[in-house]
C-alpha cells in the first residue's frame, strides 16, 4: 500500500503540525519504518508514503500536490518527467499548464490531491474507473483527506463516530458504497469525481464521463483490431515500467485473457492461482488449461478451512470499513502466494465483465424486457388477469412460473436486480431490531442505483446495466476487495482490462455484439476466439468464490468462530436475535451456501466492529 494524508485551511489559531501529520500516516501504514514525504506551510499539509504502489509529494512557494497509484500519462514529456522525479512533479507542470482540464491527460489508477495557494482552493480527484481511494471529511472549518479512513481519525479535530445508515448500506451491499462511509461525516470520492474546496466549501463534478454508444457501424473485424491494440497497450503500460510482474490466473476468460497478453509481450508469464477442495468451486483444471496453453511458470495453492480461521481476523481488520465480500480471503492467499515467489506487481482480470456484458443478470434481464415490448392492452388487459387470477395457480408448475415471471418483469430497472437481496426476501422488521430502524432511510439504497442508472449517457438498458455495475459491482467492490488484499500481501496490482483507453473503446462496441441473442461477452469471446482454448471460452462463470457455507458444516473450528461472532452481534442491536437464530436454521436444514453467505456478512461485521471501535 501506498498512502496520502494531509489538510488545507486550518484555522490559525490553531494549525496543526508535522507530528500531527505523522501520527495520520501512521494510521493509515502499518510500517512504521517506512520513509514518509511530507510538507506544511500556511495551515495545509500534505504527506506520502511509498510502499509497493508509487507515490510522490511536490511543493514549491505556490503549489502542494501529493498523489498515489500506477499512473500513465498520455503526454510523452509529462510520462518522462513523472519517470525521472514522480508523477507530483509531472501533475504540477500539467496543472500549471492547464488547470484541473489536465486531469483528462491521466490514465490508470491515482488519488490526488492539490493544494492551491494562489487561488485559495484544493482539488482532489481519483481516477476514472475508482481503482484509488480518497476520503475527506470537515472539521473546524478545514478539509481532511487521505487514502484511508483511519487517517482520518487520527487528524486532532475529527471526531469519528458509525453511521447507522451505513451498517444498513452494509448489509444491503456487503460493502459500503460511495460517497458514504461507515463514519458519519465521513465521506469517499466516486470514481472519476473532482473535488474543490475553496472558502470554506465544497463543489463536487465528474470530470471524465464514460460515454457509450448503443449502436455503431465499425465492421467487427475492425473493431477486433481495436480491441487488441488496446489489450496490448494496456499489459504493456506495467511490464515496461516493472521487472517483477505476475498475473492472477482464476481459469476464467479475463484472466486467461491477460495471461496471454502478457505471454505475447514478453515471451513467459508467471501465474497464480488458489483452488478449494470444495465440489463446485475449484476452477485448478482451468487455470491448468491456460497454463498448458501459454507455457506459464505456474504456482497453485488450495485454500484451506484452517486457512480461513487464521487469516479471517486479520483480513477484515485491514480493511478501513466493513467489507463482506467473501472472495477477499482466496484474493489474499492469491497476491501472498505471488509476493512469496518475489512478486511485486500483479495484474488482474476484474472489470472485464462490467465493461463487455459478462454477468449472467444481464441475459436474465433481457428476457424480462421482452415482457414490457408487448402491447400495453394485451398485458394489463388479458394476460396478466388470466395468469395472476387463474383458479389454483399455484399449483400448477407453469403458470407458476408464469407469475414470478410477470411479477418481476413489472419492477422496472435498476429495481428488479434487487429482487434477489436478502432485505428484500423478507420484511426489514424482521430482520432489523426496532431501535436501529429508527432514522434509516431503507430506501436509500435503490434510491443511490436509480441515481447512477439514471446517470448514464445512453438509451440501452444493457449499457446503463454495466454502467451501473461500473460504480456498484466493480469500484465500490471488487476493486476494494483485490487492491486491499494486495496492500496486505505487500503487491501492486494493475488491471488491464479497465484502462481507460480499453474502457472507453468497449463502451464504443454495439449492444447487439456486447451480447448476441442470449450469448454473453460475445464480442469479447469472438475476439479471442483464436488466442484462447475453446474449454476457457465455453466454461462457465465461477469466479473466486469461498466455499464457506458449505465448509461450515464439516469444519468445527469455523463453524465456532462463526457462532462466537454472531452471538456477540447480537448485543450490538443491529438485528433481531431470532433473525440471527433463523440464520443457523436455514443454513442448517435449507441451503448452506445461501445461508452461509449472510452468515458471512454478519460475522466480517462483527469482526471489523471488534478490530476498530
Amino acid at each position: 500500500m501506498s498512502t496520502l494524508a494531509g489538510w488545507a485551511g486550518a484555522p490559525q489559531s490553531n494549525v496543526p503540525g508535522p507530528a500531527e501529520l505523522q501520527q495520520m500516516l501512521a494510521a493509515s501504514w502499518r510500517d512504521a519504518t517506512a520513509p514518509m514525504q511530507l510538507h506544511t506551510a500556511n495551515g495545509c499539509a500534505a504527506a506520502v508514503i511509498c510502499g509497493p504502489k508509487p507515490a510522490s509529494l511536490y511543493h514549491d512557494a505556490d503549489l502542494l500536490i501529493a498523489i498515489t497509484g500506477n499512473v500513465y500519462w498520455e503526454d510523452a514529456a509529462l510520462q518522462q518527467l513523472a519517470s525521472a522525479q514522480g508523477d507530483a512533479h509531472a501533475a504540477a507542470q500539467a496543472f500549471r499548464r492547464n488547470g484541473e482540464q489536465f486531469l483528462a491527460g491521466l490514465n490508470g489508477s491515482f488519488a490526488l490531491a492539490i493544494i492551491d495557494a494562489r487561488q485559495g482552493r484544493t482539488l482532489l480527484a481519483i481516477d476514472p474507473m475508482g481503482i484509488e481511494k480518497l476520503c475527506y471529511t470537515l472539521a473546524q472549518g478545514q478539509l481532511v483527506f487521505g487514502n484511508s479512513l483511519q487517517g482520518l481519525k487520527a487528524h486532532p479535530d475529527v471526531s469519528a463516530s458509525i453511521s447507522k445508515q451505513a451498517i444498513f448500506d452494509y448489509f444491503y451491499y456487503h460493502t459500503i458504497p460511495a460517497p458514504r462511509t461507515i463514519y458519519e461525516g465521513m465521506f469517499k470520492l466516486e470514481p472519476g469525481e473532482l473535488l474543490i474546496f475553496a472558502n470554506g466549501s465544497i463543489s463536487r463534478s465528474k470530470y471524465a464521463p464514460i460515454h457509450f454508444q448503443d449502436t455503431g457501424n465499425s465492421p467487427v473485424e475492425e473493431l477486433v483490431t481495436e480491441f487488441h491494440r488496446a489489450l496490448k497497450d494496456s499489459v504493456g503500460r506495467p511490464l515496461q515500467l516493472f521487472d517483477d510482474v505476475g498475473a492472477f490466473l482464476s481459469g476464467g476468460t479475463d484472466s486467461s485473457c491477460v495471461t496471454a497478453a502478457v505471454t505475447h509481450a514478453s515471451g513467459k508469464a508467471r501465474t497464480f492461482s488458489i483452488g478449494f477442495d470444495a465440489e463446485g468451486y475449484d476452477e485448478s483444471d482451468y487455470a491448468r488449461i491456460t497454463v498448458d496453453r501459454f507455457n506459464t511458470e505456474h504456482h497453485h495453492y488450495y485454500v484451506t478451512p484452517q486457512d480461513v480461521v487464521d487469516a479471517l481476523p486479520t483480513v477484515a481488520a485491514y480493511y478501513d470499513e466493513p467489507f463482506g465480500n467473501a472472495s477477499a480471503v482466496p484474493a489474499y492467499f492469491c497476491a501472498r502466494l505471488a509476493r512469496e515467489a518475489g512478486i511485486r506487481n500483479l495484474l488482474a482480470g476484474d472489470g472485464g465483465d462490467e465493461i463487455f456484458g459478462g454477468n449472467t443478470r444481464y441475459v436474465k434481464q433481457k428476457v424480462f424486457e421482452y415482457w414490457t415490448r408487448l402491447p400495453a392492452p394485451l398485458r394489463t388487459a388479458l394476460i396478466e388477469p388470466l395468469v395472476m387470477h387463474f383458479p389454483l395457480g399455484e399449483r400448477i408448475a407453469p403458470l407458476r412460473k408464469l407469475r414470478s415471471y410477470i411479477a418481476q418483469a413489472n419492477v422496472p430497472l435498476p429495481d428488479r436486480l434487487e429482487t434477489y437481496n436478502f432485505l428484500h426476501r423478507e420484511p426489514l422488521t424482521d430482520i432489523f431490531a426496532p431501535d436501529f430502524l429508527r432514522g434509516i432511510d431503507t430506501y436509500a439504497p435503490l434510491a443511490a442505483q436509480r441515481k447512477v442508472y439514471g446517470e448514464a449517457n445512453c438509451a440501452s438498458s444493457l449499457n446503463r446495466m454495466l454502467f451501473l455495475d461500473m460504480k456498484f459491482t466493480l469500484a465500490d467492490n471488487d476493486l476494494r476487495k483485490v487492491n486491499g488484499m494486495c496492500e496486505l500481501a505487500g503487491v501492486n496490482v494493475h488491471y488491464p482490462l479497465i484502462d481507460l483507453e480499453m474502457v472507453r473503446f468497449a463502451a464504443r462496441v454495439p449492444v447487439d455484439m456486447k451480447i448476441k441473442g442470449h450469448k454473453l461477452r460475445w464480442f469479447f469471446k469472438h475476439a479471442l476466439k483464436d488466442t484462447l482454448a475453446p474449454e476457457t471460452l465455453t466454461k462457465s462463470k465461477h469466479g473466486f468464490g469461498l466455499p464457506f457455507g458449505v465448509w461450515m458444516n464439516d469444519f468445527p473450528a469455523l463453524h465456532q468462530m462463526a457462532v462466537d461472532n454472531l452471538e456477540r452481534l447480537k448485543a450490538r442491536g443491529y438485528l433481531r436475535p431470532e433473525y440471527i437464530d433463523s440464520l443457523w436454521a436455514r443454513h442448517g436444514a435449507e441451503h448452506s451456501s445461501y445461508y452461509g453467505t449472510m452468515i458471512w456478512i454478519c460475522m466480517m461485521l462483527e469482526q471489523w466492529l471488534d478490530a476498530h471501535t
